[in-house]
């Protein structure tokens, strides 16, 4: 009788020991879910605040269009000149240090060019145009204007544009948002303390604003007559843009 009782005893500890373990893992689960619910929960007491943060930088990369205009009865001898002409522009423009890859052929146009008979009515072909344009990213500011300036005795008669960019936008566009950041905060600070309560942590964040400016243009009409600039190189002033970025911040507050 007294094994049985000694048995019934064992049996009864080994339950009990299970039955603790079990609720104690019962019992950290639901801390832990309540935990996560307890994040999940929108907070009642909120602040929120817009910050712009800027960065004013200088364009580093200009680009510049240029064609050759060309006429003539023989379409064949008119393309020869023509690319006689954009080639000597080539070669001067890739003398000034600017390489292959920042060149690009943007247009070829090969069009005849109609004459009316007032007597028959009829149109014929009374010879032809051709354009060809092609497009320089210049990355050393200080050459465009000596490049500008060469290219018309290169046989470049028509200047389109010239404009001004940031190469790496993403540089400038990540120091402007880590200055929104922290004005955002410290805005965030200075309302919590007039009235007597603390920022606790961030509970939404978006940028619902910002960016970087487009190119800077200079049209034809800028650079001279026909858009040349005259066998004086121009004086070319890329100036400055500004970058920037608008963050909005909800914070908890207790």
């Amino acid at each position: 009788m007294p094994v049985k009782s000694e048995r019934a005893k064992q049996v009864f500890w080994i339950i009990l020991n299970v039955v603790l373990v079990v609720a104690v893992i019962l019992g950290l689960s639901a801390v832990k879910a309540l935990w996560k619910y307890g994040k999940s929960v929108y907070p009642s007491r909120v602040i929120n605040v817009n910050a712009e943060g800027k960065v004013v930088v200088s364009p580093d990369v200009a680009t510049l269009s240029f064609s050759v205009v060309s006429e003539g009865a023989d379409p064949e001898k008119l393309q020869n000149d023509n690319t006689d002409k954009i080639n000597k522009a080539l070669d001067f423009v890739k003398s000034e240090g600017v390489e292959s890859k920042d060149i690009k052929t943007a247009g070829y146009n090969l069009s005849p060019r109609y004459k009316y008979d007032q007597k028959t009515g009829r149109s014929s072909i009374d010879g032809y145009t051709l354009t060809q344009t092609v497009i320089v990213k210049i990355r050393d500011l200080s050459k465009v204007g000596r490049i500008m300036g060469g290219l018309p005795s290169r046989g470049i008669n028509q200047i389109g544009s010239l404009s001004f960019d940031i190469d790496d936008p993403d540089k400038f566009l990540n120091e402007a948002r880590k200055e929104a950041f922290e004005k955002a905060l410290a805005k965030a600070e200075a309302m919590a303390e007039q009235n007597n309560v603390k920022v606790r942590r961030v509970i939404n964040f978006s940028e619902f604003s910002g960016g970087y400016p487009g190119p800077i243009p200079l049209y034809a009409e800028a650079l001279g007559k026909g858009g040349v600039g005259g066998p004086v190189p121009p004086t070319i002033e890329p100036g400055s843009q500004e970058v920037t970025v608008q963050v909005s911040v909800v914070y908890e507050i207790w």
